[in-house]
């Protein structure tokens, strides 16, 4: 009798310690899902979406690129008018930079179903002064018109104006815009054509 009493306490134990288990997994589970779905790991922090874009930034790809064309129109004059060497070779180093620039400018603006200026030097795309740099038609005109060493000092001149422009144009851009691959390029122009206003610089002394 005592035999069968103690048998059936311990079968009772055995269930209830079983049920009690049961209980303390089903809970952990639940504990370690909510700890998955908030850990660092698993959840995403907030950020800037990758397309994100704001008015500086189409208005910096809408005035760079005509500001470029019109620095690839220059460059392409000292191709025939140039006199020394070193101005040919950094008005190809100039048309080798921008070229790519402007196609990824213009995609830019058609992914965001803006405007793309038209015109090779920018003279379409309203008043040129409204640019920092731009050169009117009339000085246009006299680079046209100028070829042999004249044309190198006025393309000197005239070029690191230009780039001193651009640069004012990109520094807005980097204090103004949202989009990282527009912001990223201004960076690269300010390096750039930094470098290269020391370089004519150099090049207006000696020649």
């Amino acid at each position: 009798m005592n035999a069968n009493r103690s048998l059936a306490r311990r079968t009772a134990l055995a269930a209830a310690a079983a049920a009690a288990a049961l209980v303390l997994a089903a809970c952990g589970g639940n504990g370690d899902t909510g700890t998955a779905d908030t850990s660092p790991g698993t959840t995403t922090s907030p950020s800037v979406p990758a397309g994100e874009h704001n008015q500086a930034d189409v208005t910096f790809a809408q005035g760079m690129i005509p500001h470029h064309r019109q620095a690839i129109a220059m460059a392409n004059m000292a191709e025939t008018r140039a006199a020394s060497s070193d101005v040919k070779t950094l008005a190809a180093k100039i048309k080798k930079a921008q070229n790519p620039e402007i196609h990824t400018m213009s995609a830019w603006l058609r992914a965001w179903g803006e405007k793309v200026p038209q015109g090779m030097d920018g003279m379409d795309h309203g008043d040129a002064s409204s640019m920092p740099g731009m050169m009117n038609n009339e000085q246009m005109d006299d680079m046209r018109g100028a070829s042999g060493k004249a044309f190198d000092t006025m393309f000197l001149t005239m070029m690191i104006e230009h780039h001193e422009g651009a640069v004012v144009m990109a520094e807005t851009e980097k204090k103004q815009g949202a989009y990282g691959p527009a912001k990223d390029l201004a960076g690269d122009i300010i390096t750039a054509q930094t470098a290269e206003i020391t370089q004519m610089r150099k090049m207006l002394t000696t020649s």
